[in-house]
């Protein structure tokens, strides 16, 4: 399989295996796909990891199948590889990504899909289809926009250049820097510690903020109002605030 889903200490890790760079070609997309579906369903997976490896994350698409398709096989294609892409930034679980090496185009556009983004000291980040005659096609020119602002990520798209991990950094596109062989244990650590959260508060959350990047304020204030209200019917929100007035805070136990 060029896409595996393993889980521990209630972390699932979907990990990229199509070496040597983890290009993303329709089978792969396809893999993706079910195992973030999967994911999203399993009760045993709290948080998730998208990790490709010590060397490389993935360094986008397989071009030699992108150059045998013509507009109608492209147009037919087009829907199913965003919504690969979609399924992995629709887990309502938080879900981090753990970026050596590569992550260029739907490299990239993958890492743009988690809530956090952890890279080695060795990455490097970019949308190069411009210089290939293309347009990100997975999700680029809306989530990166979304995450930097609609000016830097343009300079990034129209120019297609990489950029190393500290410019990543200072744009805002990935939220940590560690040592590349540092990067998988970084992610996991932060994605163990969320999964022994609330999980019914974080999915509210992450809805909440994901609705409401993608509406206007009231629908977004509207979804927060619904999921506040409806998290006091959960038993998390009772031992929670029990837990708090108990014993103080940050002392619940969600599992």
């Amino acid at each position: 399989m060029t896409v595996n889903l393993e889980v521990a200490e209630g972390v699932g890790t979907i990990r990229l295996d199509r070496p040597p760079m983890n290009a993303l070609d329709i089978a792969t997309q396809d893999r993706l796909k079910e195992l973030a579906e999967e994911a999203t369903r399993r009760e045993d997976v709290r948080a998730v990891v998208i990790y490709g490896g010590e060397k490389v994350f993935a360094a986008g698409a397989d071009i030699k199948e992108m150059q045998a398709m013509d507009h109608a096989a492209m147009v037919l294609r087009a829907r199913a590889l965003q919504d690969s892409f979609t399924a992995v930034a629709r887990i309502p679980k938080p879900v981090v990504a753990a970026v050596t090496g590569y992550a260029l185009g739907g490299g990239c556009e993958l890492a743009l899909c988690a809530d956090f983004r952890i890279a080695g000291e060795n990455a490097k980040l970019g949308q190069p289809e411009i210089l290939l005659g293309l347009i990100p096609g997975a999700g680029g020119t809306q989530r990166l926009a979304r995450l930097i602002g609609p000016s830097k990520a343009k300079d990034l798209i129209f120019t297609g250049r990489q950029v190393k991990a500290d410019e990543a950094l200072a744009l805002g596109l990935v939220d940590r820097i560690v040592p590349a062989a540092e990067v998988y244990e970084a992610a996991h650590t932060w994605a163990a510690k969320l999964a022994q959260g609330p999980a019914i508060a974080l999915r509210a959350a992450k809805e909440s903020i994901d609705t409401g990047l993608e509406t206007d304020i009231e629908t977004g204030l509207a979804v927060e109002r619904n999921w506040f209200a409806g998290l006091f019917a959960t038993e998390d929100r009772e031992r929670g605030m029990r837990s708090f007035v108990e014993e103080g805070p940050g002392k619940a136990k969600f599992l």
